[in-house]
């Protein structure tokens, strides 16, 4: 896999507690509780290709109670950036636990700066994506946040 060069401008969206701990558009949560593509030593921010996908990730990682206070950010990455798309057939194991196969393979990733961001399948929703973005990235301050706006949660999601 290589990097190659935008040619269209990407969205993608993240979700979380504008008055947590850290801001929404941060990568200090991903060396605290690092996830699938990631270790402690590599920060990265995980975003979504969609909105949808991004209420799934967040319903996924939850505690399965009504999360509060969730509001979300669109990112947007111009074209002209670099990325790079995690081929499945090429990464087995890459849905493994523990994610042996993909932490190293972020890992790799990150600290090489192959590209500013990595595409890779989502797990709860596996025909969409999610958007890693890689913060030490020289091209990473280009990537534009929108002001964050609430979630508005269907109660539905959280039992009868």
């Amino acid at each position: 896999m290589t990097a190659q060069v935008l040619d269209r401008t990407l969205s993608s969206f993240r979700i979380g507690d504008p008055n947590g701990a850290y801001p929404i558009f941060d990568a200090t949560g991903s060396t605290i509780a690092p996830g699938r593509w990631n270790t402690p030593g590599s920060p990265v921010i995980y975003s979504s290709e969609h909105y949808s996908t991004a209420v799934l990730e967040r319903l996924v990682h939850g505690s399965g109670r009504l999360p509060p206070n969730q509001h979300y950010v669109q990112i947007t990455i111009p074209r002209g950036l670099t990325y790079e798309v995690v081929s499945t057939a090429a990464l087995p194991g890459w849905d493994s636990m523990p994610a042996v196969a993909s932490k190293r393979f972020g890992e790799e990733w990150h600290l090489q700066r192959r590209s500013v961001i990595l595409i890779v399948p989502s797990i709860v929703a596996r025909l969409d994506n999610n958007i890693i973005i890689n913060p030490a990235h020289p091209e990473s301050p280009r990537i534009a946040v929108s002001l964050h706006q609430p979630v508005y949660w269907d109660k539905r999601l959280f039992g009868p």
